[in-house]
Order: C-alpha cells, then structure tokens, then sequence
C-alpha cells in the first residue's frame, strides 16, 4: 500500500503545481497565417519538430520556459509538424527536424538546426521578439 501512497502523492504535488504564464501565441503553422504574420511585421518563431524526437523536446523546454516573460508578449510561434506537413518545411529550406527560424519584420533574423544549447535559442528569441 505504501507504493500507493507515495504515487498518490506524487501525482498530486504533479497536478498542484502551477503551470508558468505564457505571454507568446502558440499555434499550428499553415502558409496563410504564416504570410499575413509576416506582413504584419510581427515577430514569429517558426518550430519544426517531430514528437519523437529528443532534441525538439529539449528545445520546446527552452522555448517554453522563455515565452513566460513579457518581452514575449507579442511573439507568434508556429508549430510545423515534421512527419505531417513536409510540403510546408520544405518550402522554408529546412532539411530536418529541430529547426528553429526566427522572422522579424517579415524577414528572416535566424535560423537554429539540431541544436540544444540553450543560449542560442535565447539569442534567437530575443533576437525575433526585438
């Protein structure tokens, strides 16, 4: 019974704990919003990811933990799925999962590929947000 106990309890100091803010917009990626974002001057952080893989995940923690802060309010990240929207991936010159594209002003500021380090990705982000 003790196992029990402490999964019990374990779970509901899990589901207890506050999720952080989010001040960015977090959506699917699709070229329509993607052009309009991009013509409205908006920053977006452009994800490309798979869900098996371990290096999106990393960055996707990174990314999350940043986007709490305010200076990220305005910030738009579009998520491209690797597996389901490759016609779209390809379109933006990416050659595998793990790419992270900064755009601001409607142009590209940069691009990260397969990479973990987790002051690149903050220097990508403030970078696009401005």
């Amino acid at each position: 019974m003790l196992p029990f106990k402490l999964a019990a309890a374990a779970f509901a100091a899990v589901a207890l704990t506050p999720l952080a803010a989010q001040a960015a917009e977090i959506r699917k990626f699709d070229a329509a919003g993607f052009a309009a974002a991009k013509q409205a001057g908006r920053p977006i952080l452009v994800d490309v990811k798979a869900w098996w893989c371990p290096v999106c995940a990393s960055q996707n923690s990174t990314i999350r933990k940043a986007i709490a802060a305010p200076d990220y309010d305005k910030l738009l990240i579009l998520e491209v799925n690797y597996d389901k929207q490759k016609p779209e991936w390809q379109a933006l010159g990416v050659r595998k999962q793990a790419t992270l594209i900064g755009y601001r002003g409607g142009q590209e500021v940069g691009r990260i590929e397969f990479d973990t380090n987790k002051d690149a990705i903050h220097s990508l982000l403030r970078r696009t947000a401005g």
